[in-house]
């Protein structure tokens, strides 16, 4: 791997500010300065900034923010990563945001409360119209289906960094199940993925817990990704969904598949 950049976010972070920025600035597709009109060099559109960066020095994380015009309630892409404690580079977070579709409100309970997204507390009423429209958990808006073409942008910045792989965290069961069809593999979670798609099976433990009496654990729901994804949020297992970590080699796929013949 040759090595064009620090190693670290650490080390990135301590750079002067338009050295750094640069750098994080190539982990932004080129599509979106091209398709909304952003001026590279500025990171604005109509004379507003509509890029942040969050890399202060010292600190061993980033978060880059795009919206598609400054005054957006949400943004278009949001990307946290950070260092681990080992100098790897852990994407905690990254989102794409369909700005012309519906947004559901299932980041804020009814009385006007943060949820998580959901993990701490939710607005029912929201998580089943953006079920209904076919969202997962966790989801605001639907997404624009460029997370697939973002992972070789991720590839070619880990390899800058002198890095054959990075990390990522799967928030929800949907998010694991398509980290998998890209490539990702497993440092931790797969044998609870596994056990999960045995217990969704005719006759499975969470089969058996299906019961159309619940929106959120319809009887159909094991048959599809996001079905599975909305019962599991929905706390079908007993306890959350946590502790799965995957991660993606550069140039590798993994052929890890734990849904086979999965359908969305």
């Amino acid at each position: 791997m040759k090595q064009t950049i620090p190693s670290s976010i650490l080390a990135i972070n301590n750079l002067a500010t338009d050295e750094k920025v640069g750098i994080y600035a190539r982990l932004i597709p080129e599509w979106i300065f091209d398709e909304f009109g952003i001026d590279r060099a500025s990171f604005c559109k109509d004379g507003q900034r509509v890029i942040d960066f969050q890399c202060k020095a010292h600190s061993r994380s980033v978060e880059i923010t795009v919206k598609r015009a400054a005054s957006d309630q949400d943004p278009m892409l949001y990307l946290n990563m950070a260092d681990t404690l080992y100098q790897q580079l852990h994407v905690l977070l990254v989102v794409f945001n369909d700005m012309d579709s519906k947004r559901y409100n299932i980041d804020v309970d009814q009385a006007g409360n943060p949820t998580f997204l959901g993990t701490s507390s939710r607005n029912i009423t929201e998580e089943i119209a953006a079920m209904e429209a076919g969202l997962g958990p966790g989801q605001i808006r639907k997404g624009l289906r460029a997370f697939k073409n973002a992972v070789p942008i991720f590839e070619d910045f880990i390899i800058g960094m002198g890095h054959d792989l990075f990390l990522i965290e799967p928030l929800a069961y949907h998010n694991a199940i398509l980290f998998e069809k890209y490539g990702f593999n497993y440092t931790q979670g797969k044998q609870e993925m596994q056990k999960i798609h045995d217990e969704f099976q005719p006759g499975g433990r969470l089969h058996d817990a299906l019961n159309n009496d619940n929106p959120f654990r319809h009887q159909e729901a094991w048959k599809t990704v996001r079905g599975r994804s909305w019962a599991i949020h929905d706390g079908i297992l007993g306890y959350k969904f946590s502790g799965a970590q995957m991660y993606k080699r550069v140039g590798h796929h993994a052929d890890v598949n734990t849904f086979p013949d999965a359908i969305w």
